[in-house]
């Protein structure tokens, strides 16, 4: 980093910015279609409608991440392999507990996280206000996935909480490796210690693990505590999230 101009550090906090919000971009428009999803196939009506409200609120962050990414940071990066893996897995599963596991409580739990963090960190009035905004709406999304799922999970067999379990399992893997950024590396042609170097500092290992800070305790409720979600999170450093005290939060 000494090594860079005044100029090259600005581009490079540009592309960041460029490659964090598009990648909000893409999760919110993954969103919509998930909750569109919801829509159609969960059971309830009650339930029916509240996806048709979050189907709105969906459509709102779109427009307004892409008219930022596109109208005031000019620069755009395509959607992470690891958040279209997990956006893929989730929109082809028929079974709709598993729309609302995936988005509702876990690309939309870390979102939460995201978006506080920036909220409380940046600079830029106008990327912190959005954030601000979009929070008060994914909050109360992590909030109505969360009682849904509380409900339900109990009246599974051991064998279908197993399944599930291992699906948070895989995509808390992925989505912990989407905040790496190797796409930014890559466009400036910068050399491959820069990926090592952010993959394993201090500050991104702290930032990852605090992208958690609602997930685990979400998961710990609605009653997804099994030996494999707990060696996860003990391997990511982040098992003492499950304490979290969620309605303070």
């Amino acid at each position: 980093w000494n090594k860079m101009s005044d100029a090259e550090l600005a581009e490079l906090r540009l592309h960041l910015e460029a490659w964090r919000f598009s990648q909000f971009m893409h999760g919110e428009q993954g969103a919509l279609i998930c909750t569109a999803k919801i829509v159609q196939t969960v059971p309830d009506l009650d339930s029916k409608y509240y996806a048709a409200t979050q189907v709105i609120d969906e459509a709102r962050h779109v427009e307004v991440y892409s008219r930022y990414v596109h109208e005031k940071l000019e620069l755009s990066y395509p959607l992470n392999p690891n958040l279209r893996s997990l956006l893929n897995d989730m929109i082809s599963d028929s079974r709709w507990d598993m729309t609302y596991l995936g988005m509702q409580v876990l690309v939309e739990g870390l979102a939460l996280a995201a978006f506080g963090f920036i909220r409380n960190m940046a600079t830029e009035p106008l990327g912190k206000a959005i954030n601000a905004y979009v929070m008060q709406d994914e909050a109360r999304h992590v909030m109505f996935g969360r009682l849904a799922l509380r409900d339900y999970y109990p009246q599974l067999t051991a064998a279908e909480r197993d399944e599930r379990e291992e699906f948070c399992v895989e995509a808390c893997y992925r989505m912990r490796d989407r905040f790496l950024g190797e796409e930014i590396w890559e466009r400036l042609g910068l050399p491959a210690e820069v990926a090592e170097y952010v993959a394993t500092s201090e500050q991104q290992r702290t930032f990852r693990s605090y992208l958690f800070m609602r997930i685990v305790p979400v998961l710990k409720d609605i009653g997804l505590w099994g030996p494999r979600i707990t060696k996860a999170f003990g391997d990511m450093g982040v098992l003492e999230f499950g304490d979290t005290d969620l309605d303070d939060e």
